[in-house]
């Protein structure tokens, strides 16, 4: 290990940088030929149940595209097994369930959730990474309480979320319990990460663009900051995304979180002219990196730019990297961030003198 690189931390605060971190979502796994090969062997619940081939997993990416984090490699769904949702990841489908919650009594039936008893290997994934081979912060992550919830009603993705939306506003009393079942365990799992040397977690709530701002208001923000309120005293930089949430933006600039992730139809000058003051994460849009070179760097020049006008800006994408990518256009887009945002900051500087 190197001097340990926390610039990513201090963008998360707000600070200036003397350039613009980034990292990737899904920059560990599908796109890399490293790991393609070891997933012809051992699946995505057999990679993540060892923690030595896990934290290989997780550290290629910071190794091979220099980014300035990793993100723990597993699936959102790997808490649910103990609190009693029997869920398979089947390949090409997503996370399918077999017992999903349909009635209050269902709820009623979900366990406590134990880190420790029930993802030993996830603790022990980061204790291996934090302790032995980063020097960028490892973040941590947890699914959002409505996302985990579709999975668990619906039996698996969705969508539209039909069912999961009819159980919220019909059997609103099962829906909070379930909301604050949910958050008990993402806090628990949170704090065991934090503990375990996780130095930030984002929420993923990938789903959450399904609901109105007047429904996420009512049955999910009340959720949200109690789950962020309890997490502040770990004193880690917590960043908060979901896709096709353009219009909720507000609702979680609102929350007690650092960072507010935007996806790709956000633009982050917009997001500023929202009222959005908090430090910002995001936001190119995947897709861009199957195009030629000279539109990738276009497009991620007005990122930065946009970026920089307020101090506190974490490049990343709008959503997370195709299995189609090449893992060479993710390197050079890398040292492209590095060295045109310093650029930019550098001439900043010399022009305030």
């Amino acid at each position: 290990m190197g001097t340990f690189n926390d610039t990513l931390l201090r963008a998360a605060r707000g600070e200036r940088t003397a350039y613009t971190p980034v990292w990737y979502m899904r920059q560990a796994g599908r796109s890399q030929p490293e790991y393609r090969k070891i997933k012809e062997k051992y699946s995505l619940e057999e990679i993540t149940h060892q923690p030595e081939l896990c934290a290989y997993v997780t550290r290629l990416p910071v190794e091979n595209y220099n980014v300035d984090a990793a993100i723990l490699y597993k699936d959102i769904v790997t808490p649910l097994p103990g609190m009693g949702i029997d869920v398979k990841i089947k390949e090409g489908v997503g996370p399918v369930i077999t017992n999903p919650i349909r009635t209050a009594n269902d709820v009623s039936k979900l366990q406590e959730f134990h880190p420790e008893e029930h993802v030993p290997y996830v603790l022990e994934t980061i204790k291996l990474l934090t302790e032995e081979q980063l020097d960028v912060p490892l973040i941590g992550f947890a699914g959002a309480p409505f996302t985990l919830a579709s999975y668990m009603i619906e039996g698996g993705p969705s969508k539209n979320y039909a069912l999961t939306k009819s159980f919220m506003v019909s059997e609103p009393k099962a829906w909070f319990v379930l909301m604050d079942k949910l958050a008990d365990m993402i806090v628990t799992y949170l704090k065991a990460q934090i503990k375990a040397g996780a130095k930030a977690f984002q929420i993923f709530d990938s789903w959450v663009g399904a609901l109105s701002q007047q429904d996420y208001s009512i049955f999910i923000k009340p959720v949200m900051e109690k789950i962020f309120n309890e997490m502040k005293d770990e004193g880690v930089p917590m960043i908060m995304f979901g896709v096709g949430a353009s219009h909720l933006a507000m609702e979680w600039h609102d929350l007690p979180v650092d960072v507010v992730g935007l996806d790709w139809r956000l633009p982050i000058k917009e997001a500023r002219q929202m009222g959005i003051t908090k430090p910002v994460q995001g936001n190119l849009d995947p897709t861009l990196l199957l195009a030629d070179w000279s539109v990738l760097e276009n497009r991620t020049k007005e990122i930065i730019d946009q970026g920089l006008q307020v101090p506190g800006h974490i490049f990343n994408l709008g959503h997370g990297v195709f299995p189609s990518v090449n893992p060479d256009v993710l390197k050079r887009l890398t040292a492209f961030i590095h060295e045109y945002s310093a650029q930019i900051v550098k001439a900043n500087a010399s022009t305030a003198k």
